[in-house]
Formats: structure tokens, sequence, C-alpha cells
């Protein structure tokens, strides 16, 4: 992958790449597709609280990570998040690498990871049906304050790693591995 260095006048470097650089990844509904056990485990440890929930990590101006709780939501065979304005949505705009991580399970250390690309949805109707969903499972009838300030950014798979336990403290996690072709 290409990576351009910028210097700034402290010293300090940016690290930036376009995101037409990346691999453009596969869509929920392609991940889905082609491994329907991990796509159906991970939608429950995504949505085990009602609502989706994960840690986004994204990459910083610096090259350094970055790491916010968002609200993925799985939508028209894709998986989204509206945003709100703030650094996380920076990043995205800047450098679309993502890695994804649902929240940890209170009975047993199950996990499921994500890495790829994320890019703002151009699409009218991903982005309504996404904005649509998200309010709906908070059981919102009407958009609050601000959110039309937010977008919805679609996340492109490239890696996926769902681990199962059998409770904390398992010694033996068995992991599966899919990695985009």
């Amino acid at each position: 992958m290409p990576y351009y260095r910028q210097t700034w006048p402290n010293g300090r470097y940016v690290c930036q790449m376009t995101n037409a650089d990346l691999s453009p990844g596969r869509t929920w509904g392609e991940f889905l597709g082609a491994r329907p056990d991990l796509a159906e485990a991970g939608h429950g440890l995504l949505y085990q609280f009602g609502v989706g929930l994960a840690f986004l990590s994204t990459v910083r101006p610096d090259g350094g990570p970055r790491l916010h709780p968002i609200c993925p939501i799985v939508v028209d065979g894709a998986l989204a998040a509206h945003l709100v304005p703030s650094p996380k949505r920076d990043d995205l705009h800047r450098d679309g690498r993502y890695a994804l991580h649902s929240f940890p399970c209170p009975e047993n250390e199950d996990a499921f990871y994500l890495t790829g690309v994320a890019r703002q949805v151009g699409e009218a109707g991903l982005a309504s049906a996404a904005a649509a969903k998200f309010l709906a499972e908070r059981g919102m009838e009407a958009e609050p304050p601000g959110f039309g300030d937010g977008e919805i950014f679609e996340f492109r798979i490239t890696r996926c790693l769902l681990t199962r336990t059998d409770g904390h403290g398992d010694w033996q996690p068995r992991h599966s591995v899919w990695v985009s072709a």
C-alpha cells in the first residue's frame, strides 16, 4: 500500500493515503454469502445487547491508533454506522482503514473482529435505510437534534476473526479466520 509521509513543523509526521489506494473489500452481504457461519455469529455478537455495539479503531493523522465505541448497523447487505462530527470520522475521511471489535460478552470471551476500509455512503437509499434502522433500533420516531450533522459510513470487510470460548478463562479458544480474496 502506498503511504504518503508529510512532516509537520513540530517534527512529527502524518501518514496519509487515499481510499482509492485500498482494496475495496466485501460488503456485509458478500461476506454473508461467502461465510454465513461467521457473519451470523458476528451479527449475534455485534447485537448481543439489542442494538449494534462495537469498538472502532481508526488511524490518527500521526499514524497512531484511535479507539472509540460506535453503534454498527447491519442493513440492506451493508455494515454501516452513523458517525457524528468527530476525530474518528475525520480519520475515516482521510484514511479509510479500520478495525471493528465486538463488545465483551458477560458470559464468556467470545469475540468478533473485522478489518477493512470504510467510506462515506454516497447512495441515498443505503444512507436513508441505515439512518432509519438506527432510529428504529432505539425506538425513536424522529431524528434527535444534531442527527443530521452525522454521516453514514459503510464498512467494507477484508478480514474477519471469530473467537469462541467455553466461558471466562478458557485456555483453548477456537478461532475462525476469513480473508477476502
